[in-house]
């Protein structure tokens, strides 16, 4: 069935959490931005989100409540962008957004798309944001974009690819421990630091290659290392270091819905206190997480639970009030198992015609009162961006990270939004 042909639909199985739990201290946002090599017109910009709309309906949606679920409606109304003037992943107010489940924001030389992710995950708002780009990019020089749509990445399946590849027999339940959990004194409410580590893709990629670690592994390894000899060894703390990875089903099952479809891995880094670590044991432990882990069928047992939990009859039948409390506390008390995210998007590949005009992409998550930091990572060009988000008054985790990058003669570019001084 055509998408334009309907005017409302279900959220797909994961997305069905975040609208139960969101508020303005949780936000459920992430953001994606492109930062171009000269000043955003804002009026081009707006005609740009437009158009795209139009071109994919499946972002052309608002939020809506039912007695039992969430769910998406057509929004008929016209979107519009703002000047980036508050701290980025706030909580998205329908009022504001004019009821899209997303915002889009300039400032300077930079587009940010900022996403509620019942909307959809990360590596598709990429897509989106890029087609914002080039359009914008086109308007600007008045170019025909007829050649560019036959080029789109961007896909208008509504297919939930949860439903359609999880298997109705299994029964395991994905278990987790009580996480050490990062605590300090906080920045004011709203406000945040962030701090993104410019690094040579190249020469990263080989310091992993040389630790026979991925990208991902090995940055994994490196924060764990830095939470542990800032924060962990300091609490004499005995719980694990628990770091959420995001993984996307959407290669391994060859899926090429516009919905989420993602699941998470969790990585244990298990600490005795009365034990001293270098990076290498670390390391270790890390690459025998992601061995065990990052599996077909640790994948598969995932996603299954996360499909079962929403189809149970108890759960479909819960009026939406009760729901929203019972899923509300559930949720905070999963959160108390993980330390951090670390988000890794990938290598983001452009156009060749509009490569000249980008600079690069910078992508964060929203930290939350037990997620204080968050991680992400994403690679554009030569470059690799690993990015600190953070609630918390001091930068130590991320001043640690520096200095090992710096120990493994890895040169590195600091940006910040100047919550912090110079970490350098």
């Amino acid at each position: 069935m055509e998408y334009k042909k309907i005017r409302w639909r279900r959220l797909d199985a994961s997305a069905k959490l975040f609208p139960f739990v969101a508020n303005k201290k949780l936000s459920s946002v992430y953001r994606v931005s492109v930062v171009l090599k000269e000043k955003i017109r804002p009026e081009l910009l707006e005609k740009s989100l437009n158009q795209v709309l139009e071109k994919h309906p499946a972002f052309k949606v608002m939020l809506r409540r039912g007695f039992f679920w969430y769910y998406f409606e057509q929004n008929t109304r016209t979107a519009k962008v703002v000047k980036e003037n508050t701290y980025p992943c706030q909580y998205i107010e329908k009022r504001k957004s004019r009821g899209y489940p997303f915002r889009v924001s300039y400032h300077e030389k930079k587009i940010n798309l900022e996403v509620f992710h019942s909307l959809t995950d990360a590596n598709t708002a990429v897509k989106f944001l890029k087609e914002i780009t080039y359009e914008y990019i086109d308007l600007k020089k008045n170019v025909n974009t007829a050649k560019r749509n036959i080029d789109t990445e961007l896909v208008d399946s509504i297919e939930d690819s949860y439903l359609k590849n999880y298997d109705k027999e299994k029964k395991q339940k994905v278990k987790l421990k009580k996480a050490f959990n990062i605590k300090g004194k906080r920045l004011p409410f709203g406000a945040q630091g962030i701090t993104h580590f410019f690094m040579e893709l190249q020469r990263v990629k080989q310091v992993a290659r040389d630790s026979k670690a991925t990208l991902t592994e090995y940055m994994t390894a490196l924060l764990a290392y830095s939470i542990y000899l800032e924060k962990h060894k300091k609490s004499k703390s005995k719980k694990p270091i628990v770091i959420n990875i995001p993984v996307n089903l959407k290669k391994y099952y060859k899926s090429q819905t516009a919905l989420n479809f993602f699941m998470f891995i969790t990585i244990e880094v298990d600490i005795d206190p009365k034990k001293e670590y270098e990076f290498k044991d670390i390391l270790r432990m890390v690459l025998l997480e992601f061995d065990k882990k990052l599996t077909h069928e640790r994948l598969e047992n995932a996603m299954t639970s996360a499909v079962n939990t929403g189809n149970n009859i108890f759960t479909r039948i819960v009026p939406m009030p009760l729901k929203k409390v019972i899923t509300h506390i559930t949720y905070i008390a999963s959160r108390k198992n993980l330390t951090t995210t670390i988000s890794n998007i990938g290598n983001i590949e452009v156009l060749p015609e509009y490569k000249k005009e980008i600079e690069t992409f910078l992508f964060i998550l929203a930290p939350d009162n037990i997620g204080t930091m968050k991680n992400s990572m994403i690679s554009y060009g030569d470059k690799m961006i690993f990015s600190f988000i953070s609630l918390l008054r001091d930068c130590d985790v991320e001043k640690r990270f520096y200095n090992l990058l710096k120990e493994k003669n890895i040169k590195v570019k600091i940006e910040s939004n100047g919550v912090y001084e110079s970490i350098s």
